[in-house]
């Protein structure tokens, strides 16, 4: 293919193509950040202006020192999203990583793999990975799927690969019964149903769980030495599942929170059972074990059990099934009720404020409501007294 030089600029360049039309490219040279000579090049523009805009554009990146950016100006989403996972890996978590390994896989690649990473823009991405995405996924995991490639896209951003996040204000609707709780009144029924039904241990489980909103990692992780029986409180330190030991979810899930004598008593008289297990399995009980244990091993309890355990207790006493993460959210949403603090909230949760809003959102608005109403009768109470005055 001949290149004729354009009149308008020494990079630019005219050609004919195999069916005689007169198309348009560019040959940029420059520097790398190492001092190597490179050359950017594009073709198939059909108009002289449309070619030297992109050049412009080029060289206007290369002058800027963004050196990155226009090496990469051809790397394609696929390709992007094998550098990111290779190179941030280790420092996921094991569900994490494999969460986003999966994700690449199976929804990322096939979907939106071809496309250049700097010129996927927001009206493709909904069309072909959004849109299909509803089609076959409930809402909420679609919310998923787009979050963790929204994370992708803003380590891109870091790399200064692309200038900025197209697709932050994408909004996915979701419109799924938010029931995975209970109301106060619902959990005292299941609370006195699980202590009639279950064993020590799985009952105990569920007491800690309700009265402190931890999640059921963290429940697993905790160690007789986690306990502060003096001081009423309970400290997370690390998060335990059928994946192994390891550190909490964020810096903010390391929290040491008080508890209510209740859950206090509970955990004394299990921590008398526990001593008489063991010692029926020819150990003694230590500081540093489990807290909660099989009663036919003596082993630490695995995380399955507590979801049978709640599935039979709904059944009995014919309340809506929730998961054990559900007794997380009634927790946190029988505090709204109760109209304490977002931050008092987010400490005992170990979330951050704007987290605890964005999750109860509705618990929030339900408040909203009252409070509207509250103050409307509270004007009506002395209402008569302003009228007589007038």
């Amino acid at each position: 293919m001949k290149l004729n030089k354009s009149k308008k600029d020494h990079e630019l360049y005219y050609y004919f193509n195999s069916k005689n039309e007169k198309l348009w490219c560019y040959r940029h040279k420059y520097y790398d950040s190492l001092g190597i000579r490179k050359e950017k090049k594009k073709q198939n523009f059909k108009s002289e202006t449309e070619a030297y805009r992109e050049l412009l554009k080029i060289r206007t990146s290369t002058l800027d020192g963004e050196i990155v950016k226009v090496q990469n100006n051809n790397l394609t989403v696929a390709e992007w999203l094998d550098i990111w996972f290779e190179t941030h890996k280790n420092e996921w978590k094991p569900t994490s990583q494999l969460q986003r390994q999966n994700a690449i896989k199976y929804q990322m690649k096939p979907m939106l793999g071809k496309y250049k990473l700097n010129e996927l823009d927001k009206t493709t991405y909904k069309r072909v990975y959004i849109n299909v995405l509803m089609q076959n996924y409930k809402p909420s995991t679609v919310q998923l799927f787009h979050r963790l490639f929204k994370v992708a896209i803003n380590a891109a951003v870091d790399n200064e690969l692309i200038p900025r996040n197209r697709f932050n204000k994408i909004n996915i609707e979701n419109e799924e019964k938010k029931d995975n709780f209970y109301t106060a009144a619902e959990l005292n029924v299941f609370l006195k149903s699980a202590k009639e039904l279950e064993n020590i241990t799985n009952y105990s489980l569920i007491v800690l769980l309700s009265f402190t909103g931890l999640r059921k990692g963290e429940a697993l992780g905790l160690t007789w030495k986690d306990i502060n029986f003096e001081d009423k409180t309970l400290t997370v330190r690390r998060t335990r599942d059928n994946k192994g030991v390891r550190s909490p979810k964020t810096k903010r899930s390391y929290r040491t929170i008080l508890i209510n004598e209740e859950l206090i008593s509970q955990l004394k008289l299990y921590r008398t059972w526990c001593k008489e297990a063991k010692l029926s399995f020819g150990k003694k009980l230590n500081k540093d074990d489990y807290i909660f244990i099989s009663y036919q091993s003596g082993l630490p309890l695995t995380e399955n059990t507590i979801m049978y355990s709640m599935r039979r207790i709904s059944k009995e006493t014919n309340l809506k099934t929730i998961s054990p993460h559900g007794l997380r959210h009634t927790h946190a949403t029988i505090l709204i009720s109760q109209r304490i603090p977002v931050k008092v909230i987010a400490d005992r949760l170990g979330n951050t404020p704007q987290m605890i809003l964005d999750i109860y959102g509705h618990s929030f608005k339900d408040l909203e409501e009252e409070s509207v109403i509250a103050f409307d009768q509270a004007l009506k109470q002395i209402g008569a007294g302003f009228g007589a005055g007038l």
